[in-house]
C-alpha cells in the first residue's frame, strides 16, 4: 500500500509538465448574489435585493479550470460568439494565463450563458433560487468546421492528450472527431471523453468517464443502483465504443473501472459519503484521469487519483477545483 501511494504521489509531481487540449463547449457561468427582503405584492415571489456578481467558466471551461489548478497547461479548442459573453470568456482565459489561440469567434453564434441567482438573509449562506439558461448550438457551417479541424490538427502536435467535454451545444462534431482520431492514435496521445448525451457517437476514444444517468441515457436502460447492472453496462459500453477503458462514477457509491481483459475494479468513495455538492465533479474526474494518463499512469492509478480528487471536490460548495497539495494530502491520509 505504501509503495502504491508513493507511485501516485510521483504521478502528481509530473502534472505541471503536461499540456492538455480541451475540445468542448465554452459556457459563461454568471452568479448573481442578493438578499431576500419580502414577498412581492405583484405575485407570490421573493423580492431580492442585488448585492454582487461573479463570472466563471462553465461547460468545458470547468475542465480547463481543474487542469489549471492542478498545475497543467490547458489549451481550449472551442467556439464563442462575437458578443459580451464571449468577450468575458476571453478575458477570464487571459487572466488565467491560458492560450486563446484556438478559441474561435463565430459571428452568427450566441455564447451560452447560465445565470444562477443566489439569495438569502443578510447573515446567512446564499442558496440558489433560480437558474436561467441562454442556449444556442454551434452552427454546422463548412467554414467553421474547417477552422475547428485545422485547430485540432495543430493542437495535437502541441499537446499531450485530448480531453473532449461535450455539453451538447455541438462544438464537438462527430465528423471532425473521425478525421482527427487516426492522427491522435498514431501519435499515441490519449483521448478522453465526457459527454452528456452522445457517448456512443465517439467510437475509439481511449477512455470515457460517464456517471450513471449518462450510462442509462446512452444504453436506454435503468441501472437502479444495481451493481450487477452497472457491471453489465460497463462491459457493454467498453465494447460498443471500442474504448480501452470506461470509468463509471456512482456518487456516494464510488466508481467502477472497466478495462479490456480484466475484471471490473470497484473503487469505494474517498472520504465521507455525506456529499455537499456534486456540481462539476465529473469535470474534475476526467481532468485528473486524463492528466494522469499523460504522466504514465495505468488506468487503475488514474482512476484512483480521480477518486481521491472527486472525494475532495464534492465536499466543496459549487463548481470546485483542487490543488496538487490537496490531492497529495488526501492520499497521505
Amino acid at each position: 500500500m505504501k509503495k502504491e501511494k508513493e507511485q501516485l504521489l510521483k504521478i502528481i509531481d509530473r502534472f505541471a509538465e503536461k499540456t492538455i487540449a480541451v475540445w468542448g463547449d465554452l459556457i459563461l457561468d454568471e452568479y448573481l448574489y442578493g438578499t431576500t427582503r419580502r414577498i412581492s405584492r405583484e405575485a407570490p415571489v421573493l423580492i431580492i435585493s442585488y448585492r454582487s456578481e461573479e463570472l466563471s467558466l462553465g461547460g468545458g471551461g470547468n475542465s480547463l479550470l481543474n487542469l489549471r489548478a492542478l498545475g497543467a497547461a490547458p489549451v481550449p479548442i472551442g467556439v464563442i460568439g462575437k458578443d459580451d459573453a464571449g468577450k468575458r470568456i476571453l478575458k477570464i482565459l487571459k487572466q488565467l494565463g491560458v492560450s486563446t489561440e484556438y478559441v474561435l469567434i463565430e459571428k452568427t453564434f450566441q455564447t451560452p450563458i447560465k445565470t444562477r441567482i443566489l439569495a438569502g438573509e443578510e447573515s446567512t449562506r446564499k442558496q440558489q433560487v433560480l437558474r436561467i439558461d441562454k442556449e444556442a448550438n454551434v452552427p454546422e457551417s463548412a467554414d467553421l468546421k474547417k477552422r475547428l479541424l485545422n485547430s485540432l490538427r495543430k493542437a495535437q502536435h502541441q499537446t499531450d492528450a485530448l480531453l473532449i467535454s461535450d455539453y451538447n451545444y455541438f462544438t464537438v462534431k462527430e465528423d471532425i472527431f473521425r478525421k482527427i482520431l487516426p492522427g491522435l492514435k498514431r501519435l499515441n496521445k490519449p483521448v478522453a471523453l465526457d459527454s452528456r448525451f452522445r457517448l456512443t457517437d465517439f467510437k475509439g476514444v481511449t477512455v470515457l468517464t460517464p456517471n450513471e444517468p449518462e450510462v442509462e441515457y446512452a444504453l436506454h436502460l435503468e441501472l437502479k443502483g444495481d451493481k450487477d447492472m452497472v457491471r453489465k453496462a460497463g462491459r457493454q459500453l467498453l465494447n460498443r465504443i471500442e474504448a480501452e477503458a470506461v470509468l463509471i462514477t456512482r456518487g456516494s457509491k464510488g466508481m467502477v473501472l472497466f478495462e479490456r481483459g480484466k475484471p471490473p475494479l470497484v473503487i469505494p468513495i474517498h472520504g465521507s459519503t455525506d456529499i455537499v455538492d456534486v456540481t462539476g465533479a465529473g469535470d474534475t474526474v476526467i481532468s485528473i484521469f486524463t492528466l494522469a494518463l499523460t504522466c504514465g499512469a495505468t488506468f487503475k492509478q488514474a482512476a484512483q487519483l480521480a477518486n481521491y480528487a472527486g472525494g475532495i471536490v464534492v465536499m466543496k460548495k459549487g463548481t470546485a477545483t483542487l490543488s496538487p497539495q490537496e490531492l497529495k494530502e488526501a492520499i497521505g491520509s
